[in-house]
């Protein structure tokens, strides 16, 4: 559930009288930055951004993250360079991107009406804000989200939402608050309130508050309460409980502590008890801690999870969109490789690439199998219970799975929960230990992709790239077709008549966006093609491999007559860069020997290197 805050109609209406303004007209001496944190602290406007402003919190407390989001040494106000602009780095699936905004920012009455620090000639804040609803489409787009993924944004790392209520009704693990407790100041910690309880409305609903402090407090009777400050975004103070000024619940700690404590409080921060705590707000929201290094450390056990993998998949319409464990086409889903090398504290995150505005996110699960051999029965396997997996699917952007793993091969499948939903994804590794992570296919994969006939086989790999401009033509569908790469082969005769053929098309986006690919085969023409032989996208292909898929790989089987042929790979839209292998098998006459020994159904790695070679 998202969280924001409803804004009054009267405010609603001030948003139409709203107009950017520079920062040198707001105040006559802008700066970037504060001097201290005090001057720092986040201010929620009129705005329903309660949630990203939670996140920039993490920010204002951390000069490394806060350097990272806006990088060092851009020329500011006073200096000779300076050209009314700056540019931020957000992360987004799976990459660090860079947005350039002006600083023009909306202003009402000559004043920020949208976010500002402490101090209001301080604009690294609403920079970031405009940069931010930059990246989403609109300030508007703002309007309502999650913590945890404002997080992942701003520092490429996880956040994780722990359920209150469940604390409260009895869990039988350790209490909630003690937990976060033990994680210190290591950590950004956010609470939300979804519905509050009849007759407590103070906090608001769907609103997103900071915990800026966590400590236990010396009691006068031996017991030692656990108090928790909390800060609001709207930089007011809304809450009367036991521990407001006058409050009653001062009285069962020493008065030099109770002095301190109400000391430390600045505009919009309260205290709670553990009991009003667990009473009043729904969830938390947790931020992995990052180390000196940029490591991301585990909130579990607190080690650090250097080693990290990351791999882009699809779950495709019809070929690999399986559904969840109940559906019979869950073999079908995405599928990779996890080699652990030696026992590890293992972190898997499997996070969805936002559809259209307005629609909810897919529920997301994710189960990983041990395996112990390359040849597997897939069915059997995945019939047995996985060695771990998520308690359910979510909807939610991001899903996480921990576990303590043994050095060994696993079997890692993400999945929706129902079959045919449609979407890309990225699966993140965080270990404490060396891992490899890989791309499978199933022999019975994708539409484009058939089971390769027996005999022995010539293959042969090209290398190519879609250049913006240039080569990236896009599908037949764009007058540009024509400026793809084209690669000639040719099939020789065979007295039995045509011969297999298959071309794999494999795009090299680890590192990169993930296209939707695929080809079209051309025949060409025996007289080579004459001022009469119609244009490339008008000619009608003898083999295609299409829709385009979001796919690292895709492959098309088929009899090929004698002759010459040209395949056209192709990303759907033009201008899409990136680069590719494509690889041309041809069946030749030679008798091959095979060993009858079969143990299931082969699992094939899509990458060329082999996972399991030591």
């Amino acid at each position: 559930m998202s969280v924001s805050e409803n804004l009054s109609p009267r405010n609603a209406n001030r948003r139409t009288k709203t107009r950017p303004e520079r920062s040198s007209e707001i105040c006559p001496a802008p700066r970037l930055f504060a001097d201290g944190p005090q001057e720092d602290r986040v201010r929620q406007g009129l705005l329903g951004d309660c949630w990203f402003l939670c996140a920039c919190a993490a920010l204002s407390r951390s000069p490394q993250l806060l350097h990272q989001v806006f990088p060092a040494d851009q020329p500011g106000w006073l200096d000779p360079g300076y050209q009314g602009s700056f540019t931020c780095r957000v992360w987004q699936f799976g990459h660090w991107v860079e947005v350039t905004v002006d600083d023009r920012l909306p202003c009402l009455q000559g004043r920020l009406c949208f976010s500002r620090c402490g101090r209001e000639d301080v604009f690294w804040l609403p920079l970031l804000e405009k940069a931010y609803a930059k990246v989403c489409g609109s300030y508007e787009r703002l309007w309502a989200g999650q913590v945890a993924d404002a997080l992942v944004d701003l520092t490429g790392g996880l956040a994780e939402r722990w359920s209150l209520k469940d604390a409260a009704a009895g869990d039988p693990g350790p209490s909630t608050c003690r937990r976060l407790l033990g994680l210190g100041d290591r950590c950004l910690v956010s609470c939300s309130v979804l519905s509050p309880r009849a007759g407590a409305r103070e906090l608001g609903e769907f609103h997103a508050f900071i915990v800026s402090d966590l400590r236990e407090a010396r009691g006068q009777d031996g017991q030692d309460p656990l108090l928790l400050r909390i800060q609001n975004p709207w930089a007011r103070r809304c809450w009367r409980g036991r521990w407001t000024e006058g409050g009653e619940g001062w009285a069962r700690v020493a008065p030099e502590v109770a002095s301190e404590l109400q000391a430390q409080l600045r505009e919009g921060e309260f205290w709670v008890d553990e009991e009003e705590f667990l009473r009043e707000f729904d969830e938390v929201t947790v931020a992995y801690p990052l180390s000196t290094a940029g490591h991301l450390q585990s909130l579990y056990t607190g080690q650090e999870l250097p080693h990290t993998q990351q791999l882009p998949g699809a779950w495709v319409k019809g070929q690999s969109a399986g559904g969840c464990r109940n559906n019979p086409g869950f073999p079908s889903n995405p599928k990779f490789w996890l080699r652990v090398w030696g026992p590890s504290e293992v972190l898997l995150a499997l996070l969805q690439r936002p559809g259209p505005p307005g629609k909810d996110h897919r529920a997301l699960g994710l189960h990983i199998w041990k395996v112990d051999k390359r040849r597997v029965s897939l069915p059997r396997l995945l019939s047995g219970p996985p060695v771990a997996g998520t308690a359910c699917h979510a909807y939610d952007r991001e899903v996480h799975l921990h576990c303590q793993l043994t050095a060994g091969y696993y079997l890692v499948v993400p999945s929706t929960f129902l079959k045919d939903v449609a979407g890309r994804f990225l699966l993140r590794v965080f270990s404490s230990g060396r891992v490899s992570l890989s791309a499978v296919k199933s022999a019975q994969g994708s539409g484009c992709e058939q089971a390769l006939p027996a005999g022995e086989w010539e293959t042969v790999q090209l290398q190519g790239a879609w250049r913006s401009g240039q080569t990236a033509g896009g599908s037949r569908n764009f007058a540009s077709y024509a400026r793809n790469p084209q690669f000639p082969f040719a099939v020789p005769g065979v007295a039995g008549g045509p011969r297999w053929v298959r071309v794999t098309l494999r795009q090299h986006c680890q590192e990169g966006p993930c296209h939707p690919i695929g080809f079209h085969i051309f025949r060409v023409p025996a007289e080579g093609g004459g001022p009469g032989t119609p244009p490339l996208r008008q000619r009608e292909p003898v083999l295609s491999c299409v829709p385009h898929c979001y796919a690292q790989e895709v492959s098309r089987l088929a009899a090929l007559p004698a002759g010459s042929y040209t395949v056209v790979p192709s990303t759907y839209l033009p201008d899409a860069e990136g680069t590719f292998t494509l690889t041309v098998a041809t069946r030749i006459d030679r008798r091959s020997i095979h060993s009858r020994e079969l143990l299931g159904q082969a699992l094939q790695e899509a990458s060329f290197l082999a996972v399991r070679k030591v």
